[in-house]
C-alpha cells in the first residue's frame, strides 16, 4: 500500500483522496505501481489548480460575462466534486466559492453600472428631445438642419432604454424633426415662388434697360436708370442662375448707355475747360475796371465783357462758383458806384438833405444861445441839461452834413 498527505492506494489498487468529509474513492489503478497511481491523480489535481487559476485571472482582469464565468465555475466544481484527483480538494472548493462571490459582486456592480448608464442615457435622450423641439421652431434652416442631423448621430450612439421609454422619447424626437422639415419645405417653396416673381419683375426691368441703352437724352435716361436700380433692389433675388444672367444683361445695358454718355461728356468737359480759361481772362479784364473812376466808360466796358462772357458757354461745375463770383464782385462794385452817383445827382434828395441840415443847424444855434443865457443867469443846472441836449443835436447835424457831402456839398 502507498500513501501521501492527500491520498493513498490500497492493496486492491483502489485510489482514495482525503477530504474534510473523509476519504473518497478517486478511481482504480491496475497499470503500475501505487506511486505511479498517486502521481497520475496528483497531476490531474494540478490541472484543476491551473484551470481555476486561469479562471480567477479572467474574472479579475477581463470583461468575462457573469453568465459565462458561472458556467465555467460550475464545470470546475463538478470536476472537483467527482473526486477524480488527489490533492487539497477542499481548498479548491474554497477558491471556487471565492470566485462565485467575486462574480456575484461583479454582477451587482455591472447591474448598478448598467442602471446608471441607463439613467444617464435617459437624461441624454431627454436633452436631445428638448433641443430638437427647440430647433423645430428655428428659422436658421442650414445650421438647425445640420444640428438635427448631428443629434440623430448622437442618439444612435446612446444605449437603448426600456421599450416604452425609448419609444416615447423617439416619437417626440422624430416629431420635432418632421415639424422642422415641414416648415423648411414650406419656407423654401415660398422662397421659390418669391424668386420666380422676382425673375419676372427683373426680366421687365432688363427689357426696359436694354431699350434705353441707345438713348441720348442723358439726364432723363440716367435718372430712369437710377429708378430702375432702385426697383431692381426692391424686387428681391431670383434663382442664382437667372439672377446672374439677368444682372449681366441689366448691367451691360447700363454700361452701353453710360459709356456713350461718358464719351459725349468727355468732349463737353474738354470744351468747358477751354471755356473756363476764356472766362478767367474776362474776369481779369473786368477786375481792371476797379476802382471805378469813370462810371459811364466802366459801365460800357463791363457790358461788352458780359456779352462776350455769355457767348462763351458753360464751364466745369466745380469751377463755376469761383469764376462767376469774381465777375459778380465787379458787377456789384459798378452797381454801388451807380447808386452813389444817383444819390449825388438827385435834386430832390439833395434838397431834402439840405433842408434837414438847415433845421438841425438852427436847432444847434438856438441851444447854444439858451446855454449862454442860462449860464449868464447863474442857472448851471439848466445850462448842463441844455448842453446834453446839444450833444445829441450836434451828432445828428454832423451825420446830416456828411450825407449832404455825398450830393456834392
Amino acid at each position: 500500500m502507498s500513501s501521501d498527505p492527500w491520498g493513498r492506494v490500497d492493496e486492491t489498487g483502489t485510489v482514495y483522496v482525503r477530504t474534510t468529509d473523509g476519504e473518497k474513492v478517486v478511481g482504480s489503478w491496475q497499470a503500475g505501481s501505487p506511486e505511479e497511481a498517486l502521481a497520475y491523480f496528483e497531476r490531474k489535481y494540478e490541472g484543476l489548480v491551473v484551470e481555476i487559476g486561469l479562471l480567477e485571472r479572467r474574472v479579475k482582469t477581463t470583461d468575462l460575462p457573469a453568465k459565462d464565468a458561472q458556467t465555467a465555475i460550475d464545470h470546475l466544481r463538478g470536476q472537483v466534486d467527482e473526486h477524480h484527483a488527489v490533492g487539497d480538494l477542499d481548498a479548491l472548493r474554497v477558491r471556487l466559492d471565492g470566485l462565485v462571490s467575486t462574480v456575484d459582486a461583479r454582477r451587482e456592480e455591472r447591474k448598478v453600472q448598467k442602471a446608471k448608464q441607463t439613467d444617464e442615457a435617459k437624461h441624454a435622450k431627454e436633452a436631445l428631445v428638448v433641443e430638437a423641439e427647440e430647433l423645430a421652431q428655428s428659422d436658421q434652416w442650414r445650421s438647425a438642419g445640420e444640428r438635427l442631423r448631428a443629434l440623430v448621430d448622437t442618439w444612435k450612439g446612446l444605449p437603448r432604454l426600456d421599450r416604452k421609454s425609448d419609444d416615447e422619447l423617439w416619437h417626440r424626437f422624430s416629431h420635432a424633426r418632421s415639424a422642422f422639415s415641414k416648415r423648411r419645405k414650406a419656407h423654401f417653396a415660398s422662397l421659390d415662388a418669391q424668386r420666380e416673381e422676382a425673375r419676372r419683375a427683373k426680366e421687365k426691368l432688363v427689357a426696359e434697360a436694354e431699350k434705353l441703352s441707345g438713348s441720348t437724352d442723358w439726364a432723363a435716361t440716367a435718372a430712369r436708370y437710377r429708378d430702375l436700380m432702385t426697383e431692381w433692389k426692391a424686387a428681391g433675388r431670383a434663382q442664382r442662375e437667372s439672377e446672374d444672367d439677368l444682372w449681366n444683361r441689366f448691367r451691360g445695358a447700363q454700361d452701353v448707355f453710360f459709356a456713350a454718355r461718358g464719351e459725349v461728356f468727355a468732349e463737353r468737359d474738354a470744351e468747358q475747360v477751354e471755356n473756363l480759361k476764356l472766362k478767367e481772362e474776362l474776369t481779369v479784364e473786368a477786375e481792371k475796371l476797379l476802382p471805378v473812376r469813370d462810371l459811364k466808360s466802366a459801365r460800357a466796358a463791363f457790358r461788352a465783357l458780359n456779352e462776350r462772357w455769355e457767348a462763351i458757354g458753360h464751364v466745369p461745375r466745380d469751377a463755376r462758383p469761383k469764376v462767376e463770383g469774381r465777375m459778380h464782385t465787379v458787377e456789384r462794385a459798378l452797381q454801388e458806384a451807380e447808386e452813389s452817383e444817383w444819390r449825388r445827382t438827385n435834386p430832390e434828395a439833395r434838397a431834402r438833405a439840405a433842408g434837414l441840415t438847415g433845421q438841425l443847424q438852427d436847432a444847434v444855434d438856438k441851444l447854444r444861445k439858451q446855454i449862454d443865457t442860462a449860464r449868464t443867469a447863474g442857472n448851471n443846472a439848466r445850462a448842463d441839461k441844455l448842453a446834453r441836449e446839444l450833444e445829441g443835436r450836434q451828432a445828428l447835424l454832423d451825420q446830416a452834413l456828411k450825407g449832404l457831402e455825398e450830393f456834392g456839398g
